[in-house]
């Protein structure tokens, strides 16, 4: 039994026994998705070949605006005041923060039940320590773990597989083979959003590393 914004909601668990599909490797569609703190998620339809069959890329803009005002708003409320009466308002974020999670979660199934993927697959993302630079507080928040886990539990009761890859490098290098990418000012662009490859071309960043997650999973199968 458990009350929520002033009203009463049973909660009840239950277990449901889904077979997952076994298609062949040789036969998978796959999504492969790149979780990130400025787009959600970039999601990208794969066969064994390395076609891409579509690309879908999930952003809540107007979600993570509410959040991102809730937090300047805590932190203006700080800088005058302290740390006191902030508890509503680090609450509401929270929410926000939890809420966001759900729906991208749900985005990204959502995604991979239209193109009839077999197996969707994250990146292992283990980022741990003390948070630096401008980004620090948005990594804070960055809820990737919370995604990936209600993914696994909407992708099994579709009988659609969960894969982990490891992440170094997916960013970094260009989908291409051509080696690093730059970003930034290092590439002479004004967003991280593209970057440049060694050999001149300018790529969006997600999509190429998604392109990476993809191939590195059939690689590894």
């Amino acid at each position: 039994l458990e009350k929520k914004h002033h009203k009463w909601f049973l909660r009840f668990a239950f277990e449901e026994k889904v077979e997952l599909n076994k298609t062949k490797l040789e036969e998978q569609q796959i999504l492969a998705v790149d979780l990130g703190v400025n787009t959600d998620a970039t999601c990208s339809v794969m066969n064994i070949d390395g076609t891409i069959l579509a690309r879908e890329f999930i952003n809540f803009a107007s979600d993570k605006d509410q959040l991102y005002h809730t937090l300047n708003k805590i932190k203006k409320i700080q800088q005058k005041y302290g740390s006191n009466n902030i508890t509503k308002l680090w609450r509401y974020a929270k929410f926000h923060n939890e809420e966001l999670a759900r729906k991208i979660a749900g985005a990204i199934t959502d995604t991979a039940i239209k193109y009839d993927c077999d197996v969707i697959v994250f990146e292992y993302l283990d980022i741990k320590g003390k948070k630096r630079g401008s980004k620090k507080q948005k990594l804070q928040m960055w809820k990737k773990n919370t995604v990936q886990n209600i993914v696994v539990h909407k992708a099994h009761k579709n009988g659609i597989r969960i894969s982990h890859i490891c992440a170094g490098g997916t960013s970094k290098l260009a989908f291409d083979g051509s080696g690093k990418v730059l970003r930034g000012k290092d590439a002479k662009l004004d967003t991280y959003e593209f970057c440049k490859f060694s050999n001149g071309k300018i790529y969006n960043c997600d999509l190429s590393a998604s392109y990476n997650i993809g191939a590195r999973y059939f690689i590894r199968e």
